[in-house]
C-alpha cells in the first residue's frame, strides 16, 4: 500500500510514501536520506475505502530510522524504520496541520 506522509526527524522535515508497512515497522520512499539511529514521527491516513472504515484513519508513527538506501529511486531514498508505537489521531488534533 502506497500512502502519502510526511517525516519530521530530528528538526529535518521529509515527504513521501509508504512502500510497505506494518504494526513493527515501515519501508519509506522519501525526498530525502535519514541518518541511521535518529528519531523519527511520521503521519500516515489510510483512506476509509482502503480498510473498509466509515471514515479516514490517521496514525501519528514513532520510530527510530535503522536503514537507509543510498540507491535513489526517481530521486527519492529509501528508508527503513522501526515503529517503537503509534495513536490514532481524531480530526482537529493533529497540531493545527
Amino acid at each position: 500500500m502506497h500512502l502519502p506522509l510526511k517525516v519530521l526527524s530530528e528538526q529535518k522535515i521529509a515527504a513521501g510514501s509508504t512502500a510497505n508497512i506494518s504494526a513493527a515497522g515501515a519501508y519509506l520512499w522519501l525526498n530525502k536520506g535519514l541518518e541511521v539511529g535518529s528519531a523519527a514521527e511520521f503521519d500516515i491516513t489510510v483512506p476509509a475505502e482502503t480498510i473498509g472504515a466509515v471514515g479516514d484513519v490517521h496514525l501519528r508513527c514513532h520510530g527510530r530510522v535503522v536503514r537507509c538506501d543510498n540507491d535513489e529511486r526517481d530521486g527519492q531514498a529509501g528508508v527503513a524504520c522501526v515503529i517503537e508505537r503509534y495513536e490514532f489521531v481524531r480530526e482537529g488534533e493533529d497540531g493545527g496541520e
